[in-house]
């Protein structure tokens, strides 16, 4: 009875609908940085022309792309249809910054840019080509919602869209036949049809499961157990400084380092990448919560870390197959390596203990549940969290934009709730990205909490560092200071005595 011209949301994806709220947008967004020789036009600006030309070839591959949402009667849930008026030039746009445009302008407009909704009666996606960067550069801006992607798949399809190698071959663009949409009579049927089946389904699962596992009573009691600690992490959490009330705004930063010092920290303290990102997140949350005059010890903060449960057959197809962990970070600890060590064992407990199953198993019930329910059980399963901490690897070889090397990857993950800021990692070709998106109006000075993350990095690489390097670091920074008062003695005409520290004049 399934009508084959829409495709239903899953109830995750739609779940991301029912969240948004007009100061919430769960929209993901990444500002991709690119060299501009080779896309450079006569007149000195970018070739916009040529963008557009390849990403329309491309748009066959990804038909979420010309799709838009539908809404089925009754039920507040969605579907994909194809959109008859499919219009390109809306969602790829051109702009440009004052030349020479700083890194600090491209972030303000990246943050504006993440601060606007799409338009949910268009396909959920823009593409925004910004020229004008500074040291012979350009920005892509692509904001997709999260109805549509989760990090994994978004990788994928920032592969799609480019090349390994500097091709500038423009690929065809096949002919755009949209299907007719579905009636709003065929799908109430159709939903009706859905769950009359539900329990035969359910039944039919049931069944498969029982004869995949050797022992169906400790497995339901282990996912039962599960299920039960899901639901009750989270459920408490600190007011903090850094959060509050929703904003329209938006204030964005970002920088980069080395996946090289990242996996060296990672073999030096015996613990996992997302281990390392954790500490970091924590060390610096802890001095700037210090900053504000507050006692961290007196406080619980907790963090969602997405974890992707996508099967490997999986892959390159759009839509959330996505977990989480809710961790919460050790603030009330001063010392960076015991930091690291509680969130390493929590971390392999999560695992040990196959934690992300429980949010999928909640999804799986939501397939059951209508949506106006499943807004409530979403909301109150997701708890009070103070942030979100996500840490997306991404490919490890250069790509090209129609010939354009891309330099940099810079991800936005939505603020939910009432957080004041979210944190999304991205690795590329030898290089971690960090992008932080904040609401300006609970986190004013964000440049003050990414400056504690780099003290934090810092202070774990310093603490890891080994002895022998440590030792030589002290000499050579003691060598420079000896070198500094020899010459500034030599370049003094005068031979003034030496003076003492402290009270003695």
């Amino acid at each position: 009875m399934k009508n084959s011209n829409y495709e239903r949301l899953s109830a995750q994806d739609n779940s991301f609908l029912l969240f948004e709220t007009p100061k919430l947008h769960m929209h993901i967004s990444s500002t991709l940085i690119y060299e501009a020789e080779a896309l450079t036009n006569e007149e000195g600006g970018i070739d916009f022309d040529r963008i557009k030309r390849a990403v329309e070839g491309n748009l066959h591959r990804i038909p979420r792309y010309r799709q838009k949402l539908h809404f089925i009667p009754i039920e507040n849930h969605a579907v994909w249809v194809d959109d008859k008026n499919f219009m390109l030039d809306y969602h790829v746009r051109h702009t440009a910054l004052p030349k020479p445009g700083s890194e600090k302008q491209l972030k303000r407009m990246a943050a504006r840019i993440m601060a606007q909704p799409l338009d949910r009666s268009r396909p959920l996606w823009e593409a925004w080509v910004i020229e004008g960067i500074e040291g012979n550069r350009f920005a892509l801006i692509i904001k997709i919602h999260h109805c549509m992607i989760d990090g994994s798949s978004g990788v994928d399809l920032i592969q799609n869209m480019m090349t390994m190698t500097p091709d500038r071959t423009l690929p065809e663009a096949p002919a755009y036949i949209p299907r007719p949409r579905p009636s709003r009579s065929d799908l109430m049927l159709d939903e009706i049809w859905r769950r009359a089946s539900l329990p035969l389904r359910a039944f039919n699962g049931m069944r498969a499961f029982a004869d995949e596992t050797d022992d169906l009573l400790a497995d339901i009691s282990s996912r039962a157990n599960i299920l039960w600690k899901t639901l009750g992490t989270g459920l408490t959490a600190s007011e903090t400084p850094m959060n509050g009330p929703p904003s329209h705004h938006r204030k964005f930063d970002w920088f980069e380092v080395s996946l090289d010092d990242i996996k060296a920290l990672r073999r030096g303290l015996d613990c996992s990448v997302n281990d390392v990102v954790l500490a970091v997140v924590t060390g610096a949350i802890r001095e700037f919560l210090l900053l504000r005059g507050v006692d961290p010890s007196l406080l619980s903060f907790k963090v969602s870390a997405p974890v992707s449960v996508r099967k490997e057959e999986e892959k390159g197809k759009l839509g959330n197959r996505v977990s989480s962990w809710v961790i919460e970070l050790p603030i009330q600890e001063p010392d960076p390596i015991q930091q690291l060590q509680k969130l390493r064992a929590v971390t392999r407990n999560l695992k040990e203990t196959n934690r992300a199953l429980g949010i999928s198993m909640i999804m799986k019930v939501a397939e059951w549940t209508p949506a106006s329910l499943l807004s409530l059980g979403s909301q109150a399963t997701s708890g009070p969290i103070n942030s979100i901490v996500t840490n997306v690897p991404g490919p490890q070889f250069p790509l090209y934009l129609q010939g354009a090397k891309l330099l940099s990857v810079f991800p936005q993950v939505p603020l939910l709730g009432e957080m004041g800021v979210g944190i999304a990692l991205m690795s590329y070709d030898g290089k971690v990205c960090w992008g932080f998106n904040a609401n300006p109006d609970v986190i004013p000075d964000l440049d003050v909490f990414v400056t504690q993350i780099r003290k934090s990095l810092d202070t774990l690489t310093e603490l890891c560092a080994p002895e022998s390097e440590k030792i030589a670091n002290r000499q050579t920074h003691a060598g420079q200071e000896d070198n500094l008062k020899v010459a500034a003695v030599k370049s003094d005409p005068i031979p003034f005595p030496t003076q003492r520290n402290g009270s003695e004049g």
